[in-house]
């Protein structure tokens, strides 16, 4: 992995955090003992759970090394509210934007906690690169596949 910072919320880093917890000592510490079980079944070479079990345990392995690696370069972003809210779009900020007459809002975070469904858009997508640094009243118009986007930042907190 590069040493690129990994932006994060507070929340961000809590989830990943929980995610590591729980995949070090509960889900890899099942799985070692399904690994064991199924070995202690004889013939390893037709043993369906016990080559199941291995590569989930891989798998679980592979996860806890890439977020090991990803809290180390964690940068967490400063998240500011109320009236000590920023007057310019950054990491953390919760954008309200108007898009054809309709009012939506979103929270513009790093690409590790991005989450269309919940309306968390990473700092470098199109419309979170567009959205940094501007302010209330501005427009960004972002090309999509269903064409040219103009959204209109009606607050920012």
């Amino acid at each position: 992995m590069d040493s690129k910072k990994i932006y994060l919320t507070k929340s961000g880093l809590e989830d990943l955090k929980k995610e590591h917890e729980e995949l070090v000592k509960t889900k890899r510490p099942e799985v070692v003992t399904r690994v064991s079980d199924a070995r202690n079944q004889g013939d390893l070479s037709e043993n369906a759970e016990y080559v199941a079990a291995r590569e989930e345990l891989s798998f679980i392995d592979g996860r806890i090394d890439e977020l090991e690696e990803l809290l180390k370069q964690v940068s967490l972003i400063n998240e500011v509210h109320g009236a000590n809210a920023h007057s310019a779009i950054e990491l953390g900020s919760e954008v309200t934007l108007k898009i054809d007459g309709k009012k939506e809002i979103y929270r513009v975070v790093g690409e590790w906690e991005a989450d269309p469904a919940e309306r968390k858009i990473s700092h470098e997508s199109p419309l979170g690169k567009a959205l940094l640094g501007k302010k209330i009243g501005e427009s960004v118009e972002v090309s999509a596949p269903a064409g040219k986007i103009l959204y209109t930042i009606v607050s920012i907190s």
